[in-house]
């Protein structure tokens, strides 16, 4: 997930407390002592010491409630209305049964799940096999993105009213136990008969799901909703949302969200906020994860993709020079204060250490090295011919490179002119450019870019997602979530097709493949991982306490109301707050 960030300097506190102060109703708004104040039109207003106000994922007005648009849907769409079949806790590494009560792979090409007894939607009608199996023939549809999953998925049959049973051409174990807890489930009552576009462009209004909570009204500037009465799990695991009123404040800026943070009118901010050890250290009531560097658990991995179809980005001494020229530790320290922390070469998350092969990272890992670049360039043939400064071709011809990230993602934007100094340093001509996001992203997708910097994947139950980001093949026209470099390596694919057909809870079987692909990754250098990007996630405990963290006795579930993540532990952590005048 990313955040869009203007450097701030937390010790103008009080200058953001004022500038946070105005009237109208607008998101810079603080609430009235007592009371959280409602949209205008949204009906009326909340005790404050029931509602929790959020802010960080929604950069734009609440526009659907469709579960099935992951990227846009309305904060809470997924996870606090619709339900997944599991959880997935990253602590742990385990799925856990959640609308689903177990699910068994039955034969090699057949999984059978079950589902609880007693789910309800908010309407009243029982959730039934019916619903799930309908839930993923919708992905027959192509423009629904789990969609690829047809392409080894048979058949999703009801076998009766809490049996689902699944049969597959081929098995692909790792990304089907990543379906089993990404997967929003629809009511088919309400959903069959809607054509495709209506599926995906739809704006679902009036969502109805099995979660704790239900739409109560939005407004320009932000999502409510209320907790409804009946929710499964109270019943079934004891489990009890505590806030009555989530108010999702659509963030304006990391300026207000700062101010709104000070003068506690949000309870959980998930914006990149620089300046943090100031917060934690200083008197202003803010906690974090950790009360010491990187403050925030690790989400995603930063990668410098190089676009592999241009030269001379096609060489690897010329990419692997690129990666020795990075100066991450200027990044992590001079850019963002340690709020990051370096990335493994292999840019395997810290969760996924389990995974990596030390003993070829050792033998095949690079860091920050100029000398090192310098001679790889040397050795393959590149030369200041005409001694200004940079590096020809080995055929002579002239080498200027653009490095683009998004305008006004400002820590980006700093990170790429360390990049670009690092390259520069050793006779590299890369110039930092930012592009409005919109072209970027254009220029990214169909290949017309030298470099960019991209986080697209996130933390998840497998490695696997990664190689596949890295690997995959064939490249396409548009590649629009993988392999954005372009790179043609049929062993890599090879291997990442090979770790989807082990099962998870085979650890040995995947470090064997990941020890392999590891090799092939740190050979060919299709991509070079920079840093660890944080689960940004600031609270107070003005208003609700006992919120997640490292410290002994707190829950460590993820602190955080992101898109995707509230099936990995953000709805639990919202069952296990408490009010803090309690």
């Amino acid at each position: 997930m990313r955040r869009r960030t203007r450097l701030l300097i937390p010790l103008l506190a009080a200058g953001l407390i004022a500038a946070c102060s105005g009237g109208g109703g607008t998101p810079t708004q603080g609430p009235q002592a007592g009371t959280a104040v409602a949209p205008g039109g949204g009906g009326g207003s909340f005790p404050r010491n029931e509602t929790l106000y959020t802010s960080g994922t929604q950069w734009g007005p609440p526009a659907n409630w469709n579960p099935l648009r992951e990227w846009d849907f309305a904060t809470g769409t997924k996870g606090l209305v619709y339900e997944t079949l599991f959880l997935y806790d990253p602590n742990t590494d385990k799925l856990t049964p959640w609308l689903a009560e177990s699910g068994d792979w039955t034969s090699d090409t057949e999984y059978t799940l079950k589902l609880r007894q007693g789910i309800t939607w908010a309407d009243g009608k029982p959730l039934t096999a019916a619903d799930v199996a309908f839930t993923f023939e919708l992905g027959k549809m192509e423009t629904v993105p789990y969609h690829p999953v047809w392409s080894w998925l048979k058949s999703a049959e009801a076998v009766d009213d809490l049996t689902v049973k699944f049969t597959f051409t081929e098995a692909n174990y790792q990304q089907w136990a990543n379906n089993l807890y990404s997967r929003a489930i629809v009511p088919k009552h309400i959903w069959e008969g809607r054509s495709e576009d209506e599926v995906m462009n739809g704006v679902n209004e009036k969502p109805v799901g099995t979660g704790p909570y239900a739409y109560q009204s939005h407004d320009q500037d932000r999502m409510v909703w209320v907790k409804r009465d009946g929710w499964w799990a109270t019943k079934a695991l004891g489990k009890d949302v505590k806030p009555k009123y989530i108010v999702d404040i659509v963030n304006s800026s990391n300026e207000v969200a700062m101010g709104m943070l000070l003068q506690k009118g949000l309870d959980l901010s998930t914006n990149f906020l620089p300046g943090m050890a100031n917060l934690v250290k200083g008197n202003f009531g803010i906690q974090t994860y950790y009360n010491e560097p990187p403050f925030m658990l690790p989400a995603n991995t930063a990668w410098l993709w190089l676009n592999t179809t241009k030269k001379p980005m096609d060489d690897v001494a010329f990419r692997k020079a690129v990666a020795y020229s990075v100066d991450t530790k200027k990044i992590v320290e001079g850019v963002y204060g340690n709020l990051v922390k370096a990335s493994s070469p292999t840019g395997l998350l810290p969760q996924w250490d389990k995974y990596i092969d030390q003993s070829v990272v050792s033998r095949l890992g690079f860091s920050y090295d100029p000398d090192k670049a310098k001679k790889l360039l040397a050795d393959a043939g590149y030369k200041d011919g005409d001694g200004d400064g940079y590096v020809e071709s080995p055929t002579g011809s002239k080498i200027s490179l653009k490095l683009i990230v998004p305008a006004g993602w400002t820590d980006w934007m700093e990170a790429s002119r360390v990049i670009s100094a690092g390259a520069k340093a050793v006779g590299i001509n890369v110039e930092a450019d930012f592009p409005d996001y919109n072209a970027l992203v254009d220029s990214r997708n169909s290949g017309k870019y030298d470099m960019v910097i991209n986080n697209d994947k996130q933390l998840s139950n497998t490695p696997w997602l990664y190689y596949d980001y890295i690997f995959r093949l064939p490249v396409q026209k548009l590649q629009t979530v993988t392999n954005f470099g372009r790179y043609e390596s049929k062993k890599g694919w090879g291997l990442t097709q090979q770790l989807d057909a082990v099962k998870p809870d085979d650890v040995a079987g995947m470090q064997k493949i990941t020890s392999q692909l590891q090799e092939v990754q740190l050979e060919e250098m299709p991509v070079i991982p920079l840093w660890y990007n944080g689960l940004w996630s600031q609270t107070t405990n003005s208003v609700w306490k006992n919120w997640p963290s490292s410290a002994q006795g707190t829950p460590k579930y993820a602190p955080t109301v992101w898109r995707n993540w509230l099936e990995m532990g953000g709805v639990l952590m919202l069952t296990e707050l408490q009010p803090a005048a309690g």
